[in-house]
């Protein structure tokens, strides 16, 4: 899997959490990456009626609440075309017992993994992902002297 499903998480939670204007070049600042690349993931988030740009404004919103966006919204969001997860390799020796079935037999359970990996992000929101940060957030920072 390529990382464009976490950067969309990012730049969600920025989005949704931000007091701040954010803008591609603030977006990709946080994400450590250029603002181009960023352009592209907010195009396919807009595309996906997730987040909108405000015409002569700077920054962008989101279109719903948080607590109503799950997780494998975003993710269709960054992958328009469905992604097979786990592939099974294709070049292998038809002479074998092995290569002769190994396709057979992985593709069911790759696919009830892919499956069930798609109910639980759409088991989860923005909101529960925003929540968990911040709970991990107050965890890390709260032993520490000021």
């Amino acid at each position: 899997m390529d990382i464009k499903f976490s950067v969309a998480l990012h730049i969600m939670v920025m989005i949704s959490e931000s007091t701040e204007v954010q803008n591609s070049d603030t977006l990709a600042h946080s994400v450590n990456t250029n603002p181009s690349y960023i352009r592209k993931i907010t195009a396919l988030l807009k595309k996906a009626d997730l987040i909108e740009s405000t015409q002569g404004k700077s920054g962008m919103s989101l279109l719903r609440n948080k607590s109503d966006i799950n997780l494998l919204e975003i993710y269709q969001a960054v992958h328009p075309t469905e992604v097979k997860l786990l592939n099974v390799h294709s070049d292998v020796n038809p002479d074998c017992p092995v290569g002769q079935n190994i396709e057979a037999v992985l593709n069911p359970i790759f696919t009830d993994a892919e499956q069930q990996l798609f109910l639980s992000l759409k088991a989860r929101t923005l909101k529960d992902v925003i929540k968990q940060m911040r709970e991990n957030y107050n965890e890390s920072y709260s032993n520490q002297a000021i």
